[in-house]
Formats: structure tokens, sequence, C-alpha cells
């Protein structure tokens, strides 16, 4: 059985974990499938669950779940039996997690928002990675990166380490000539990439509240140092990074691809196309990390981008998936990924020339492919065997097959039912290309959730939801934003506002 290690499954974010044998087509019905125990924590599961199979751990060679939550806690649980192995604070002494900063995103405390990610070969038993967000006696707000040993939850050696940070710019925030990193305007929303031996963080606001900007940050996962760091709006303000929880992707290369949210963009370009004042707000981005020095590579913009960030429309508010390598019409192979937002858009960009911005245009024909009027995204599409699944706030669940490297215009398949704000982060769970399940969650906050099934190959053919059973037997209580589920070894874990509802098949 696999790791999962990371937000979504792996470094494209694709949702898709293809090594799942015992969920299948036939068994996930309510007479044989439904909620098989709930793992309980001290707070809001904003981040994604991780796993780690034949852990030794707690004396036991087991599967191992991590859990993080808005108490700054940190659990792990045998992934089969729900026992607690160990839980460890990220809390300093005498701290309390944040206040909510005045702002209804995340609520009513802020500790660990992002899913962390683990490095299996690190360190005697593996390490995970998280980013705690605090409050000191003195009223002092702290951001630190965390490194614990997988099998024991302890802190390993220089561990943690503060966040702090300086970028030269005369943005919102700055100060002789450097925009600074100030921990209490930020929470770490984004997921935690790990790529070429590299921890990367980007940052997001607490709503739009000034001053931030758009911070990138690497450390090195061995040596808990800061390697880089990059301010996307470093002459501007805003231009957050937050994705619903989406990380950072990262390509074989070591490139990184993330959706950069409304701020600053300089509409007058320099001879290389590239806004005059290094000011990249509401954008598709590729960062290159050569040398271990991050810069952005390339960008694509929209023809309408400052209007589009004036009125709160813009692309940060969705995930972005890598697309494998896809021939197209021509047999050239292409290199693509998928992302959109707030402007009901869904974008297919080459991540080989993304499009940057053409001033004056009234189209945006400098990107690969668009689709327009898809609905707001606030979450993270899947992929699986050919289809591009999508969530958008107010619609079904839609299926859109790729064909030539381009995606169809229309779906091929959708759900019966809509997905209410947040819409949906799928997942999917396949052995191979066999037994393709789609996994959606109705979950938003003061409504109760509800975990979807239905086959990959139609969506309109719904194999189970939690409503399905008599009695309330599979209900799990209120949802949480932007949740998708974790699938392995025949369990699929959901996070809810006190803990991890765990589904699998029924003892019969």
């Amino acid at each position: 059985m696999p790791d999962i290690t990371t937000f979504h499954d792996d470094k494209s974010r694709d949702g898709l974990n293809a090594q799942e044998t015992i969920l299948t087509l036939s068994n996930v019905t309510s007479s044989q499938f439904g909620k098989v125990g709930f793992d309980t924590v001290d707070g809001l599961v904003d981040a994604e669950p991780l796993f780690l199979a034949n852990l030794n751990a707690g004396g036991t060679t087991r599967n191992v779940l991590f859990v993080a939550t808005e108490h700054d806690s940190v659990y792990a649980f045998d992934a089969d039996s729900g026992a607690q192995i160990w839980k460890t604070s990220v809390l300093g002494a005498g701290e309390t997690t944040s206040d909510a900063r005045g702002c209804g995103q995340v609520g009513p405390e802020i500790g660990i928002t992002s899913t962390p990610v683990i490095d299996r070969q690190l360190g005697p038993n593996g390490t995970i990675f998280v980013v705690g967000m605090s409050k000191d006696m003195s009223g002092n707000y702290h951001q630190r990166l965390h490194a614990l040993d997988a099998a024991s939850g302890s802190e390993v050696s220089g561990s943690p380490v503060e966040i702090a940070a300086t970028y030269p710019g005369t943005g919102d925030g700055s100060s002789n000539g450097n925009v600074v990193f100030d921990p209490k305007q930020y929470k770490e929303r984004a997921a935690l990439l790990l790529s070429n031996g590299n921890i990367y963080l980007g940052w997001s606001s607490h709503c739009d509240f000034s001053p931030y900007t758009g911070w990138v940050m690497a450390y090195s996962e061995s040596a808990l140092e800061q390697t880089s760091v990059l301010n996307l709006t470093p002459n501007g303000g805003d231009g957050s990074i937050w994705m619903s929880g989406d990380g950072i992707a990262a390509d074989g290369a070591g490139n990184l691809f993330l959706l950069d949210a409304n701020g600053k963009f300089d509409t007058s370009l320099d001879a290389n196309h590239f806004p005059s004042r290094s000011n990249f707000g509401n954008a598709i981005l590729k960062l290159a990390t050569t040398s271990g020095k991050l810069s952005v590579a390339d960008y694509f913009e929209p023809y309408n981008t400052v209007s589009a960030s004036a009125a709160d429309s813009d692309l940060g508010s969705g995930g972005v998936v890598l697309l494998p390598d896809l021939p197209d019409a021509q047999g050239s192979v292409r290199h693509l990924l998928v992302g959109g937002g707030k402007d009901h858009n869904l974008y297919v960009a080459d991540r080989d020339n993304l499009g940057k911005f053409n001033p004056g245009g009234t189209s945006n024909s400098n990107v690969y492919q668009e689709l327009q009027g898809v609905g707001p995204i606030f979450s993270t599409p899947a992929f699986f065997n050919g289809v591009l699944y999508l969530g958008t706030v107010g619609s079904p669940l839609r299926a859109f097959p790729v064909s030539n490297a381009k995606l169809a215009t229309a779906p091929s398949s959708q759900s019966a039912g809509t997905f209410a704000f947040p819409g949906a982060s799928p997942a999917v769970s396949a052995n191979g290309t066999q037994n393709g399940i789609v996994w959606a969650l109705e979950s938003k906050p003061r409504s109760p959730a509800v975990l979807h099934a239905y086959d990959a190959t139609n969506l309109g053919h719904e194999l189970y939801n939690s409503r399905q059973a008599s009695g309330g037997r599979d209900s799990f209580g209120y949802g949480n934003k932007f949740i998708t589920p974790l699938i392995v070894n025949g369990k699929v874990y959901v996070g809810t506002p006190n803990g991890i509802a765990v589904f699998g098949l029924l003892a019969h």
C-alpha cells in the first residue's frame, strides 16, 4: 500500500491514489460500506490527514494516520484500530493559539491550518513538517516551522524554527527599502511542499487586511534553515497564496507552480514582458529554483487583471493541478496545468509557455485553453485516466475528458446533486485504471457534512453517500471548508471540526 505524505497524494496535486485494492465499484455501497470509526482531536481539522504504511511507532509496526489541528496539536493514530499513538503540541511555553485576527476565514483559533508534509526517508523514523501559529504572553504572534519524528512526535534537533523574512521592495509593510514579514498578518493556508530537499511555504492574509504581500519561502529540510525567499508583490500589495488549502505544485525538474490571489500587477512590462516592478498579483506562476534560489520564471495574467483584482474576482481561490505528459493532435508532448478561481473560468496553461500578459488585450488568447463560465472555483480538481474532475460552487461534480491535450468543453458526465460553497475538492481511488471511484464532500461550517462516492466512468452513477443508511448510521457531524478526503488501504478519512471520520467496509 502507498504512503500518502502530501496534500492530494503527490506533488502534482492530482488527488489520485492508484494503489487502492480494497475498495471497488461493487463493495462501496451502503450495505457493505460506511462509517467505521471516529478519531477525536482537540480542535478543527483543516489540514488533510496523511498516512504512512508499516511504521514502527509505539513499539509496534502498523499503519499510521497523522492529523494536525487548529489547536496547534499533531496526532498519530493507528490507522486501522483508531488507537492514539502519540500527541504533540507545537505551542511554546506559556503560549496560546492565535485568535482569528478579526477574520472569519479560520476561527475561532488559528494553529496548524495547512496540510503538513512527510519525508519518510529523513531521520531514523521519517519526519513530519508542520507550520504552527501562536501567541505569547506578551501578545506577540509567532509562525514556526516544526520538524517532528514520525514515530514519537518529538521535535527533532534544531526544531522549531522561527519564521522571519525580508525582501527588497517598497510595498505594503516595507521599512528601509525592504518588505518585512510580519507573522501576525499571515496564515499558512496552502499545503506544505517538499521538493528537492526543501520545504516550500506560501503565505496568505487574514481576509484582505493590509498590510500584506505575497510571500514564498524555502527551508532546507535537513538543516531547518531558510534557503530562499521570494515576494510576489514587493513593490505593491496583496497577492497572497492560499488556493483553498491546495499546495504549491512541483514538476520533475523542480519548477514550482501556484495561483496567486488578487493584488498589484504592473501593466507596464519590461523588455522580457515581465511586470516592470516585479508585482505579480492575480497570476498563474512558474517559479524556478535554480541554485536553490526562488525566482519567477514565467506567468499568465488575465487580460482584465486590474479590474478583476479590484473586484476580488481573482485566481487565488482555486488549486492548481499538473497534468501528466499529453500528446497533442500534432504528436507534440504538452506539459499542462489546470487551475482557476473566482472569475468562473477554468484555465489550462502550457507549463513551458504560460502566456504572460497582453497589454490592451480583450481576451485571454495568450493562455493555452480557457473554459469560460464553469463557475466559481474554491477547490482543487482531481485527474484520473485522462479525465479532470471539477467541483465548482453551486454546480454538480463534473468530468471533463482530455483528448489531444485539450480539455473537452462540455462534461462527459456529472453528479445528480450540486455542491454548495465551497464546492468540492474531489479525490480518486483506483487499482491502476480499474475500479476508479471519485470521492467528494459536501462540507461547509455549521452544516451536516456528506461523503459521496461516484463511479469515475460515469458521475451520474452514485455508488454511495453517507445519508443513505437508515438511522443516521454514517452521519459524522458538521463540515469544514476546503476539505478533501484521504483514501488509502480500504479506508476514507475525512477532516471535521473535532476529529477524523473514518469510513470503510463494514463487518458482517
